[in-house]
């Protein structure tokens, strides 16, 4: 075994898949609680802990993991069940009673840190905001795999991976259940479901998933791995399905790719200084989360502005060819409303050239006989939109022309259900003729 392979065996594997194990924790957890409008629940029950973390500091005397890990535990579950206590008790939501139970635990938190010995006692930097994942190493394999065994493995990692299973598991058994007291509370109730009941044990669950990450991001960081990939997976796709497969590999990149990026990066770039794994976890997940944010097809800012681009030069293409079929009629190009200058005007007059639907001609842009069957149909929908308008809704003929130029873009009228619907032929509201089907 060579040295490198050596140290990364015993370094960093072990830190490697604690990261990952909380990763995909927190960011199956993320996408449930994104569903229901609950995704700062781990935010709160961050602090809710800090009792716990003084008790057992307490009662053990030390700062030593399992103690304060059990103590955490006790705190976050104990801290869930009053929420529903409360909840139930009186007329408060979810997250009203979230807001009043946990900010109360955190400052008892806070006033048992000042009364007693625990007050000289550094309980928060360490145990709690930052994660202690640099110090989860595997000694034993650094002189060779075959002395490793489950024994030796440290408790950190058994922590995270007990975690992921126990909640992978759960999500599993009861996910029918899950999605359908998340999408419809009312419906679920009426079935016989119990609303409550799943959502105390998703709020007990993210306790447990804030607790088992405590040595490996953070109780404070741990929320960039409870929000973000979910909010990545949801602006990716709008199937509750592929959103928790995508939340999970999401957490994944952003675990092993922070972790790489803190422990190689600087030596990367000729640098010695050493960067917080767990803080690079949380900036690779806000970086996934910002690229989503930017380049997501259907729901990116990027996304967006392309399909609104698109949709303007389809409408002006649409405009340009009704005006070319006005001037056909007669009409004087002056009195055509929709006969402005611009990029749009000009992208669509070349689009619709290359679909064969306008030709250059010496007195300017003309019809082909396929542009003429498209204006056709687009005039057409117009003058009957202007036709349903008066009759149907009472406006005065000379008002509907804006109106009915902003409908025919969207709907059709052939698919209005009114049995009072514009006849297909006929004129319209100002004497046109309204163009026969094509």
């Amino acid at each position: 075994m060579t040295p490198a392979l050596s140290d990364f065996l015993a370094l960093d594997l072990a830190a490697l898949l604690t990261a990952a194990c909380a990763g995909v924790s927190c960011a199956l957890l993320g996408s449930l609680l994104l569903l229901r409008r609950q995704s700062l629940l781990g935010d709160a029950i961050s602090h809710a802990v800090l009792p716990g973390l003084v008790a057992a500091f307490i009662l053990a005397g030390t700062r030593a993991g399992a103690p304060m890990f059990i103590g955490a535990a006790i705190a976050g579950v104990g801290a869930a069940l009053l929420v529903e206590l409360v909840r139930r008790s009186t007329r408060l939501d979810d997250q009203t009673a979230t807001a009043v139970v946990f900010p109360v635990m955190f400052a008892l938190g806070v006033v048992l840190i000042e009364q007693t010995a625990a007050s000289g006692v550094d309980l928060d930097v360490d145990c709690v905001f930052n994660g202690l994942l640099e110090r989860v190493i595997w000694l034993e394999l650094a002189d060779g795999v075959q002395r490793a065994d489950l024994q030796s493995l440290p408790r950190e990692l058994i922590t995270s991976a007990g975690a992921m299973l126990a909640i992978a598991l759960l999500v599993a058994l009861f996910f029918k259940e899950i999605r359908l007291c998340s999408f419809d509370p009312a419906l679920a109730g009426a079935l016989g479901f119990r609303p409550g009941l799943v959502g105390l044990g998703l709020t007990v669950l993210t306790a447990g998933a804030v607790v088992a990450s405590f040595e490996a991001v953070g109780s404070i960081l741990v929320l960039a791995l409870l929000v973000c990939p979910a909010a990545t997976a949801r602006l990716l796709t709008d199937r509750f399905g592929r959103q928790l497969w995508l939340s999970v590999i999401l957490g994944l990149v952003a675990s092993v790719g922070g972790y790489f990026a803190a422990t190689r990066g600087p030596m990367l770039l000729g640098s010695d200084a050493a960067l917080s794994a767990a803080g690079m976890m949380a900036v690779v997940a806000g970086l996934l989360l910002l690229g989503a944010a930017l380049f997501a097809p259907r729901h990116g800012v990027l996304g967006k502005a392309l399909r609104r681009a698109h949709a303007g030069v389809a409408i002006a293409r649409e405009d340009l060819l009704a005006d070319l079929h006005r001037l056909g009629e007669g009409r004087p190009a002056d009195d055509l409303p929709t006969r402005r200058q611009g990029l749009a005007r000009r992208v669509a007059l070349a689009w619709a050239t290359r679909r064969g639907e306008v030709q250059a001609s010496t007195a300017g842009p003309a019809l082909t006989a396929r542009g003429r069957t498209e204006a056709q149909r687009i005039v057409r929908a117009h003058r009957q939109w202007e036709t349903y308008l008066v009759r149907e809704v009472g406006l005065r003929p000379d008002h509907v022309h804006d109106a009915a130029e902003r409908l025919e873009h969207a709907v059709r009228p052939d698919a209005l259900a009114s049995p009072d619907a514009p006849a297909p032929s006929g004129r319209d509201p100002q004497g046109r003729e309204i163009p026969p089907a094509v």
